[in-house]
């Protein structure tokens, strides 16, 4: 029996192994990055100080652009929506991290009345712009449906 042959073998065997295993570590390394997915909207920085309050619709479809969506709530309302979602593994699904909608509302003459910065802080619809809850009634009820159908559940 040739003891130099069974060597080859050996080496010839090891080096696959190695690289296989180099090569499995690779997949799964290039699998475990960190993945951020923002979708909706996305806020122009200083948007918001572009649109004062008396400000026409008009105004503000030209500085925020078409809302997501349009409600009718004693005036109009437009509703700009967004959401980051995360996932630490390429083959996990996307985790909802923050919400946000943007609320612009308007009187009877299609002026702006007031502005609102909407999310979820400590489980609650929270006005980030006013550093208020809203409280009841129709607006706390339309809010509520946006934030259920776009993933958080309050």
């Amino acid at each position: 029996m040739d003891l130099s042959r069974l060597g080859s073998k050996t080496v010839r065997y090891r080096s696959l192994t190695l690289s296989l295993v180099l090569a499995g570590g690779l997949a799964l390394g290039a699998c475990t990055g960190a993945e951020t997915l923002q979708r909706g909207y996305v806020l122009p920085e200083g948007a918001l100080e572009q649109v004062p309050v008396g400000a026409t619709q008009e105004q503000v479809l030209i500085v925020l652009g078409t809302p997501s969506t349009v409600a009718t709530l004693n005036g109009d309302a437009f509703f700009y929506i967004s959401q980051k979602a995360t996932r630490s593994v390429a083959f996990m699904p996307h985790e909802v991290v923050d919400q946000r909608v943007i609320a612009v509302y308007f009187d009877k003459q299609r002026r702006v009345t007031r502005l609102a910065n909407y999310g979820i802080k400590d489980g609650k619809i929270f006005d980030f712009y006013s550093g208020t809850t809203p409280t009841g009634g129709q607006e706390l009820s339309y809010l509520r449906n946006i934030f259920k159908n776009v993933g958080f559940h309050l």
